[in-house]
């Protein structure tokens, strides 16, 4: 065994107990989320401290297009230097070799951290907690749909036949039996976790029609991060063992409920070891109020990061299990920002407008920055939300151009996540946006092309 997997975790080295590993998949990850790098034999990646790729992998679009670099030397794609980071070796259970996957942090030739990177931006964001004395403890909450192999772009998306031979139903949320529905990948999924040494927290049927979803338990933000990461393929890959598809899409179907990466946030004292959010009597604290004041002020800013696609702005539907508006309250599912039932050491808030789609890593750093900013801005909230949130004003952007124009005026955000990212992540986005403009929708010839 090489001896960098004495640095691997448990999980890791139990995978490998007994067998020699064959290949080593490096990987990072890019500003959609995708897993880019390099898959090499292990004993190549044994001899290796570090590798190289293009830091043009930051400017490739979703649909694998490129936006151009705004630099002043220009376009040049000079390379990254990719360093493992060996807690980060996990099992990749369904390939057919023993096989790990590592992930790797990406820095400049001159050493220091590439800015643009998600998993850097993420650091960025928690060493601002660490210099005022903070921890933050994050649990992701990820939900997703099981659907019918869909091969042809121009077909509707469908729910996933299940076990019974009908198609799954919408409507069913919470019933075991739905769940039991897609029992075959379920149970894959749940094999590969423990293979890859990721804790479930629970499964449910969600309230589409073959929506599932999937928390993690809490604790650090790079941790979870990199599991909401692997998750992803992790899950899919699960889902193409039994002739399904599993698609982390906002809104896959059109009568159906999004699907949200709810992120739960509580912070803690580096001195303490306790919660800031109350004080020892149990009482809710200003840091507490100021937290949920920021991500009120800020998340129309940052909307463009937790609502990366046209698809996105689809999900955010009145009474469609997803936020319109920046109300808080507790334990009401009506609004973008949910304070939880909870002991009180256990106090936390809860993120609701991030969409599945997003970039783990740009999700959690960005809703942390937005609370960040409340505590050291002092803002204040607005007074707690009675009743059914859907009955107020929309106050979140209604589109990619218009949260792209929320977030280029929001100096503070920007220089909490990094001019640097941003103004990459700006270039990607409008590059995005300028090909879906080019494509006419079904919506369009039915409509317009006889009756305009």
């Amino acid at each position: 065994m090489a001896d960098w997997l004495t640095e691997a975790p448990d999980s890791a080295r139990a995978y490998l107990d007994g067998k020699r590993l064959d290949e080593v998949e490096c990987l990072i990850a890019d500003l959609s989320g995708i897993a880019r790098g390099k898959a090499m034999p292990a004993s190549k990646f044994a001899r290796q401290a570090q590798f190289y790729l293009p830091n043009s992998i930051f400017y490739q679009t979703i649909t694998g297009g490129w936006a151009e670099d705004a630099s002043v030397v220009g376009y040049t794609e000079p390379d990254m230097v990719l360093i493992p980071d060996f807690a980060t070796a996990s099992a990749a259970p369904w390939t057919g070799d023993w096989t790990l996957q590592v992930i790797h942090d990406a820095y400049n030739q001159d050493g220091t951290p590439v800015p643009f990177a998600p998993r850097n931006v993420l650091k960025r964001v928690l060493a601002l907690y660490e210099a005022k004395g903070w921890t933050p403890v994050v649990a992701p909450e990820m939900e997703f749909y099981l659907t019918a192999r869909n091969i042809d772009p121009a077909h509707e998306i469908k729910a996933m036949t299940g076990r019974s031979g009908r198609p799954a139903a919408a409507r069913q949320a919470y019933s075991i039996s739905a769940v039991d529905e897609f029992g075959p990948v379920i149970d894959d999924i749940y094999d590969f976790a423990e293979a890859q040494g990721f804790e479930i927290d629970g499964i449910t049927q969600e309230g589409g029609a073959g929506q599932l979803e999937i928390n993690l338990r809490h604790g650090d933000a790079v941790r979870l991060a990199d599991e909401v990461f692997y998750f992803k393929r992790l899950i899919r890959e699960a889902a193409l063992r039994h002739d399904c598809f599993a698609t982390f899409m906002a809104k896959p179907i059109e009568s159906e409920p999004g699907s949200a990466m709810h992120i739960h946030h509580s912070i803690i004292s580096s001195e303490t070891g306790k919660n800031i959010f109350v004080d020892d009597t149990g009482t809710e604290t200003a840091e507490f109020a100021h937290f949920i004041g920021g991500l009120q002020k800020y998340l129309p800013s940052a909307t463009i990061l937790f609502a990366p696609y046209v698809n996105s702005f689809r999900r955010y539907v009145k009474d469609h299990a997803a936020p319109i508006n920046l109300e808080w309250s507790r334990d009401n599912r009506t609004t973008a920002i949910r304070v939880p039932v909870s002991d009180p050491q256990a106090r936390r808030v809860e993120n609701r407008v991030a969409g599945m789609d997003c970039n783990p890593y740009l999700g959690i750093a960005t809703s942390l920055a937005c609370g960040y900013l409340g505590m050291v801005e002092g803002i204040t909230p607005k007074s707690e939300f009675k009743g059914d949130a859907y009955d107020s004003e929309a106050e979140l952007p209604q589109g990619v151009y218009a949260a792209l124009d929320l977030l280029a005026g929001a100096a503070p955000l920007r220089n909490t996540v990094g001019e640097g990212f941003v103004e990459v992540y700006e270039t990607v986005k409008r590059a995005e946006y300028e090909e879906f403009l080019q494509v006419i929708s079904p919506w369009e010839r039915e409509h317009l092309l006889l009756n305009v």
